[in-house]
């Protein structure tokens, strides 16, 4: 049995009871501590974390061509111990996920999951407007320990619109991640107009959009990817 927490906002801590397995971001191992000698190995995910062995190759060719591959560790858990993960010192964000719920990420904002979480990449078709990518990470709760850690550059905001039914607006370079049952993509909104090949743009010309009726968990962090698109007339 595995449980997540944070320390000092920077560090993803583990904490094992018996045998687990956990996958972590390549590197990301920081520190450990074990009774009676270090009872935990680590171990390169070659293909993916699939258990059937054509599932991951297909899998790691689908990640490979869409640019959401992510380099895996495996760590392997033989008795009670607490380990420690961070990745540049960016902040990190635990979600556990219920059964059947999706959370929809980019890959280089993976830092773990537990073994409770089913991996895939699945097309989302938004990439021509920003740097989030053609494709996704998808992991979905396939147990009661279904936890994953997310990194994300500065402390995320989280907007929700399960209970209000409001309309979540955000931009597609700060957008993290975002949270459901199924996968509650979003859609693309565009302001383009005759300012925008002149150079008179906000600067904010597009947009992911929810809708009321999709209710979705949207985390987003205080900083954008270099990305987006930039049309004028000099």
């Amino acid at each position: 049995m595995l449980s997540f927490e944070t320390v000092n906002e920077l560090t993803l801590k583990v904490t094992c009871t018996g045998n687990d397995v956990l996958f972590t971001k390549a590197g990301a191992f920081i520190a450990g501590d074990s009774v009676g000698g270090k009872n935990y190995r680590f171990e390169k995910v070659l293909l993916g974390p699939q258990n059937n062995l054509a599932q991951a190759a297909f899998g790691s060719l689908v990640r490979r061509m869409t640019g959401e591959n992510i380099p895996l560790m495996k760590v392997n858990m033989n008795g009670d111990s607490v380990t420690y993960y961070a990745s540049n010192a960016q902040h990190v964000f635990i979600y556990e996920l219920g059964f059947g719920e999706m959370i929809s990420v980019e890959s280089e904002n993976i830092l773990a999951f537990t073994q409770d979480c089913k991996y895939d990449v699945r097309f989302i078709g938004c990439g021509i407007l920003s740097q989030k990518g053609l494709a996704t990470s998808l992991l979905t709760g396939n147990g009661s320990n279904a936890y994953v850690a997310i990194l994300t550059d500065g402390n995320p905001i989280i907007l929700s619109n399960v209970q209000s039914r409001n309309t979540i607006s955000v931009d597609p370079d700060a957008v993290i991640c975002w949270m459901g049952q199924g996968y509650c993509d979003p859609q693309v909104k565009a302001d383009v107009s005759w300012k925008t090949f002149i150079g008179q743009t906000s600067g904010e010309s597009y947009a992911f959009e929810w809708s009321g009726n999709q209710p979705v968990s949207v985390v987003v962090q205080p900083s954008e990817r270099r990305g987006g698109i930039s049309v004028q007339m000099d």
